[in-house]
């Protein structure tokens, strides 16, 4: 059972014993994610991430903060998303208190040094790179332009080369000092760890002072874009698609109806996608609906690798499933497979003790609360077909359908015209 205690600093504890495994997870998640960057700074949420690698005061630069983990089989990363960022460290439930020292050092005291901040530009740049020849990933990031427009949650996470190539060492400190704070740090301990010892550790290594964050993340524009295709011209053996739409924030009601229904459409190899748009007509190799979900905005689509040629019918195929669930009820049988499609995932996943400790580590910094697995379950189980319905007429309606593709098609009206 977790438990969470405040420390005196106000930073937030949580702690889950897991009697099934001997590895303890240390995770920090803090809300400082994209979404709270501005034009100027964009991608300093993630760079910073890096950043928090390279050196601090007790381990003084990469190759000490990487041989501490390592000599003990550890397991340590990290992560930036669009509303919060994660750094966590894995290791036997004995070594904690190597994990602990190492973890803190790097938040609380991060150097942030000049020569590092250089040599890290070309490793974030080639991971641009990266990400520009992969479309398969570019295809989500051009597809949450083409919902949200110039606005934080339609900008890429990794940034603009430019800012890459110019941000200078007080932009880091700036940002860590005005969000790194005790009020905007969850910090879990989910694993092989006893609430008292994972509380006495916390009091011990994570000193934070008592600095208030300075600033929260603006609010979405409602207005997004009109732009209701997007077409990035490359050249490529595969088409990669994206079709979808605006959808409802995590805070909103039917967000648990909103999950099941992309696992009926298309969340795994039984899905209606799947079925239809690869299987019996042969268009694609991968075929995926996603429900993708922030605190005061979310979006529902389906991606897609398709036949170069076959793009049109491989969004029409889309679109069909959309219609068809749109206007019909699906079968009750059809929706207790997606229930218990999402409850089995959720119990495979929570076997990690990292996710584990996400789970518990997000929904207290972004609703101020905990949500257990079985509380999650229960929300699912409350769904009904009814509830599907609704939440497919409201979401899939035809004016609200937008077209992300990646390939060498030359003019984009083509596409316009499918959405008519």
């Amino acid at each position: 059972m977790h438990k969470k205690h405040t420390l005196d600093s106000g930073l937030r504890i949580i702690t889950e014993n897991l009697e099934s495994t001997k590895a303890v997870t240390i995770l920090v998640l803090a809300g400082a994610g994209s979404r709270y960057e501005t034009k100027e700074i964009n991608g300093i949420s993630h760079f910073l991430e890096h950043m928090f690698f390279k050196g601090a005061k007790k381990y003084k630069n990469a190759k000490e903060v990487s041989e501490t983990i390592d000599m003990i089989g550890g397991d340590f990363n990290a992560f930036t998303g669009k509303e919060y960022a994660g750094y966590y460290v894995k290791v036997a439930s004995q070594q904690i208190e190597i994990a602990m020292d190492v973890l803190s050092d790097m938040l609380l005291h991060a150097r942030f040094d000049t020569e590092e901040i250089e040599k890290e530009k070309g490793v974030i740049l080639e991971e641009y790179n990266m990400y520009q020849d992969t479309p398969m990933y570019q295809i989500g990031w051009d597809f949450e332009n083409l919902i949200f427009g110039d606005q934080p949650l339609g900008w890429d996470q990794i940034g603009t080369p430019e800012f890459i190539k110019s941000v200078t060492q007080k932009q880091f400190q700036d940002y860590k000092k005005s969000l790194y704070t005790h009020d905007n740090i969850v910090l879990t301990l989910a694993g092989d760890i006893s609430h008292e010892k994972g509380k006495d550790l916390a009091e011990k290594y994570f000193t934070f002072d008592k600095t208030k964050k300075a600033y929260d993340f603006e609010g979405l524009k409602s207005a997004g874009t009109t732009e209701r295709v997007y077409l990035h011209e490359k050249k490529t053996e595969q088409a990669h698609v994206i079709v979808g739409a605006k959808s409802q924030p995590e805070t909103h009601k039917d967000h648990w109806a909103e999950k099941l229904l992309s696992i009926v459409l298309g969340g795994n190899m039984s899905s209606r996608m799947f079925l239809s748009v690869r299987e019996a007509k042969g268009l694609c190799y991968y075929i995926h609906t996603h429900s993708d979900n922030f605190m005061d905005a979310g979006i529902f689509s389906t991606g897609a690798g398709v036949k170069l040629e076959k793009i049109d019918d491989a969004i029409a195929g889309i679109l069909e499933e959309y219609a068809k669930i749109r206007s019909e009820k699906i079968p009750n049988e059809e929706l207790q497979k997606a229930k218990n499609f999402m409850k089995g995932k959720m119990v495979l996943q929570l076997e990690d003790s990292e996710q584990y400790a996400h789970l518990l580590g997000k929904y207290e910094l972004l609703h101020n609360k905990i949500m257990t697995p079985e509380e999650i379950m229960a929300e699912f189980d409350k769904v009904t077909v009814e509830d599907i319905s609704r939440v497919a007429g409201d979401i899939l309606r035809p004016e609200n359908m937008k077209v992300g593709i990646i390939g060498p098609y030359g003019e984009k009206s083509r596409f316009e015209k499918l959405l008519a």
